[in-house]
């Protein structure tokens, strides 16, 4: 089911996505200054017909610190010396943001120690003080 849904994803995000181009700061000479690699990606969430409306509410609870006012996601990859390849990252990135923010956690069950688990750290307790004991000054 999960690999469905992220293929699905995947196509609609390469058929939706938006990109803007720009120079990237860091090592590079010339080229940074001369070449627009940098990638900002976006993509409006209210807009993704993939998802229902309760996927896009988890997406929005979990990616909240990176969506903005307008509902925009927004990614920003410049990794690569290449447009093309920080494209491709981008894409691979937000394709695992949203499938990952769709994922929930099994509950926790509570459990308790057993008996025998119990006795094991009992012992180990009374060997440690044994042990420790032996190397205490005796008085005469």
């Amino acid at each position: 089911m999960k690999q469905v849904l992220e293929i699905a994803i995947e196509e609609w995000l390469l058929e939706n996505m938006e990109f803007s181009f720009s120079r990237s700061g860091g090592p590079g000479g010339q080229n940074v200054n001369k070449v627009n690699t940098k990638v900002t990606a976006k993509i409006v969430i209210n807009s993704m017909d993939v998802l229902n409306d309760v996927q896009k509410s988890l997406v929005r609870n979990k990616l909240c610190n990176r969506i903005n006012e307008e509902d925009e996601l927004i990614i920003q990859v410049s990794d690569t010396r290449s447009q093309l390849k920080n494209r491709e990252i981008a894409l691979l990135r937000l394709t695992s943001l949203i499938v990952g923010s769709l994922h929930v956690p099994k509950k926790r069950k509570k459990t308790r120690p057993s008996r025998a688990a119990k006795q094991k750290r009992l012992d180990n307790k009374r060997k440690i003080s044994e042990k420790k004991s032996t190397r205490r000054t005796v008085d005469y």
